[in-house]
């Protein structure tokens, strides 16, 4: 099979690899098309390793290891691969835990589903395992106000949507030049609101308290920062109430600035097929995951699939790279420059480069 292997400088050599064995608990995947995310190139780039970095699996079941009783080759699925291991997703077969693999209702397309899985899982380890936010099944009695940051990426547009489906309101927002495009997952007679975070900190602080105020919930005790620069943790933590818990997502980050009396915690999407990892030497981290995050990644994955074929969850917005593998590079080297405005980069393994 085909592999792409992304190097420390980011550019990509596409090799001659075996085809993966699924083990205990594991199923091989024929891959039609894998996300990328921004650890994809990170882990390369800081680890200074040459690795198939790609977790987002979306194709057909290939084969099947031993005692894997939910999936039969010719499957329609996606999954997420576990991190910093064999079998990554920038190649023609990948390999999956079968707990977060999910089934793929025929209106849903590999490009759209390649979208879900490691965003998604991170938004639900966000909410629900370290802001102990009422499960989407549970529904939420009481007006919770939450506070997400970046609403437009990945992460942030699947935290709202598992936040609505939770009925967790008001959502107050802060999204840039994309935010318009949350309006039709809001829901403005609950009070959420969208802060455009380009008016400046100042302004996103005063819009955030104005919005708070005009839902009339109360003070705000959650926040989820799907971005998490200086700015944006900075700001949350304005808004926040002194005993409140701000959840981050990049372990590189320096959280010192945050308010000792607030709970500051790392969003670690691992934990759904690891332990929780080592925080000792992160800044400002105040609290260490803990429970099976096992068990979430498999639940959550099932509501995924669930929530597609029902029609209330749905993919994020996307666009095909050119080239296939071959186009791996440049897909990375535009996450790193920031240039993936609301969308995620999809790579088919399949295409290849039109000479």
């Amino acid at each position: 099979m085909k592999e792409a292997l992304v190097s420390p400088d980011l550019s990509v050599t596409v090799r001659e690899s075996a085809i993966p064995e699924p083990r205990l608990g594991e199923v091989l995947i024929k891959v039609v098309c894998s996300g990328c995310n921004p650890k994809d190139w990170k882990y390369p780039t800081y680890a200074g390793e040459t690795v198939n970095s790609g977790d987002d699996i979306a194709g057909e079941v290939s084969k099947i290891g031993s005692d894997v009783y939910e999936f039969k080759v010719g499957d329609r699925v996606a999954a997420m691969h576990i991190m910093r291991t064999r079998g990554g997703s920038f190649a023609e077969y990948a390999i999956a835990p079968a707990s977060t693999t999910f089934h793929l209702p025929g209106t849903v397309s590999f490009e759209e589903a390649a979208t879900i899985p490691l965003a998604a899982l991170t938004s639900s380890v966000a909410l629900y395992h370290n802001l102990k936010l009422p499960y989407p099944w549970e529904q939420s009695k009481t007006r919770t106000p939450l506070l997400i940051y970046g609403g437009t990426s990945a992460i942030g547009t699947f935290a709202i949507k598992l936040a609505v489906r939770s009925n967790i309101h008001p959502l107050i927002i802060v999204a840039g030049r994309s935010g318009d495009t949350l309006s039709r997952l809001l829901q403005q007679s609950q009070g959420d609101a969208v802060i455009d975070y380009r008016d400046g900190p100042d302004a996103v602080t005063v819009g955030i308290q104005e919005a708070l105020e005009a839902a009339k919930a109360g003070p705000a005790y959650h926040a989820f920062d799907a971005i998490s620069d200086g700015s944006s943790f900075r700001t949350l933590s304005k808004v926040l109430d002194p005993k409140g818990h701000i959840t981050v997502v990049l372990p590189e980050g320096d959280y010192r600035s945050i308010p000792s009396s607030m709970t500051t915690s790392l969003t670690y999407v691992g934990i759904v097929h690891t332990s929780a990892p080592d925080l000792s030497a992160l800044k400002g981290i105040r609290l260490v995951a803990e429970g099976n995050g096992k068990d979430l990644g498999f639940i959550f994955s099932r509501l995924f699939g669930k929530g597609l074929a029902e029609g209330w969850f749905s993919g994020h917005a996307h666009e095909i790279v050119p080239g296939g593998l071959e186009g791996l590079s440049h897909a990375l080297q535009s996450l790193k420059d920031g240039k993936a405005r609301a969308v995620k980069y999809i790579i088919r393994p399949q295409d290849a480069v039109k000479h």
